[in-house]
């Protein structure tokens, strides 16, 4: 759901899909994915039956539309962050920290889903859109032609998008010790560290 079609969205639909949204991330909390029933996630909702099936066919699909939710709205922080143009360096660091600020902002939710093993369609969902902006971010630096003859480009691919998704998995874990500009800044180190010892 892009903002435009949020914005044009009954304000009753968004304030049910959060309640429902907020119970079962209490529910996470507190139990298996397994035991937690549509039943059991109006109840605590505050809602009935018929008015979680208003929005979803079952669990499963709640929660893909939740990641595809959740991928939106990344997206949009992505869209909204002022670059230069041409792109430059400085504003894919710009936009990771505004990436690192949107999950410090939903941090519960985040923490519960990008953490768990328990339901992992969030994590790969978030490591799958990371990876395309990682393919476009390489192609747009010219990196590609750089490292062709030093490092394999998927690999260099797989390593970035690991190292980019664990690092933020970690600093959730460790209830986020520092502040998303620190991180951001901290990423941009590292890259240029590691650009300087490849050449």
């Amino acid at each position: 759901m892009t903002e435009k079609k949020k914005l044009h969205t009954d304000p009753r639909i968004l304030r049910t899909r959060q309640l429902i949204k907020d119970a079962f991330v209490e529910l996470l909390e507190e139990t298996d994915l397994q035991q937690i029933t549509v039943n059991r996630l109006a109840e605590r909702a505050t809602i009935n039956r018929v008015t979680f099936y208003l929005h979803f066919r079952d669990i499963p699909d709640m929660l893909e539309k939740m990641a595809n939710d959740m991928i939106d709205d990344i997206s949009t922080v992505f869209e909204k962050t002022p670059t230069d143009h041409p792109f430059s360096e400085e504003d894919s660091w710009k936009i990771l920290e505004n990436l690192l600020q949107h999950i410090a902002d939903h941090s519960n939710f985040y923490k519960n889903f990008l953490t768990s093993k328990k339901v992992p369609i969030f994590r790969d969902r978030l490591t799958l859109f990371l990876r395309e902006k990682i393919v476009t971010k390489i192609d747009e630096s010219g990196r590609r032609v750089q490292l062709t003859d030093i490092v394999k480009e998927d690999i260099l691919i797989w390593y970035e998008t690991s190292a980019l998704i664990g690092t933020i998995v970690s600093w959730l874990q460790n209830d986020m010790p520092y502040t998303p500009s620190f991180l951001a800044q901290q990423f941009a180190l590292l890259h240029h560290r590691a650009l300087n010892v490849e050449r």
